[in-house]
């Protein structure tokens, strides 16, 4: 479904053993580009665990609290970051170096 890459096998074991979840800002992302075999990807993603987006009231705090300001992540790798930790046991799976660098800080990387 996704181009094959370095991870390929790693993320096969993920999904074939129920342990990926994704969140809806993700998909949304990712639906914004162009997709191969794009309703079924899509359809895919949608099966998939959905994270529960927090609040932007909620991620607001976390910013400050955390001091994610300045860090080179976005709204969406702050929203990642706020549902895992709003999320008992998950864990952001990233090869962004930003997004990875933060979700580490806060013990919220897996890694690779």
């Amino acid at each position: 479904m996704f181009r094959s890459g370095a991870y390929q096998q790693e993320l096969s074991t993920l999904i074939e053993t129920d342990q990926l979840c994704i969140h809806p800002f993700l998909v949304a992302e990712l639906a914004l580009g162009s997709l191969p075999d794009r309703a079924n990807t899509l359809r895919f993603l949608d099966q998939l665990i959905q994270l529960r987006p927090v609040l932007l009231a909620d991620l607001r705090v976390l910013i400050e609290a955390r001091k994610l300001t300045s860090t080179g992540i976005g709204l969406t790798d702050a929203h990642l970051i706020g549902s895992c930790l709003a999320s008992s046991g998950v864990k952001i799976w990233t090869i962004d170096k930003n997004l990875g660098k933060v979700a580490e800080s806060l013990g919220i990387r897996t890694m690779l």
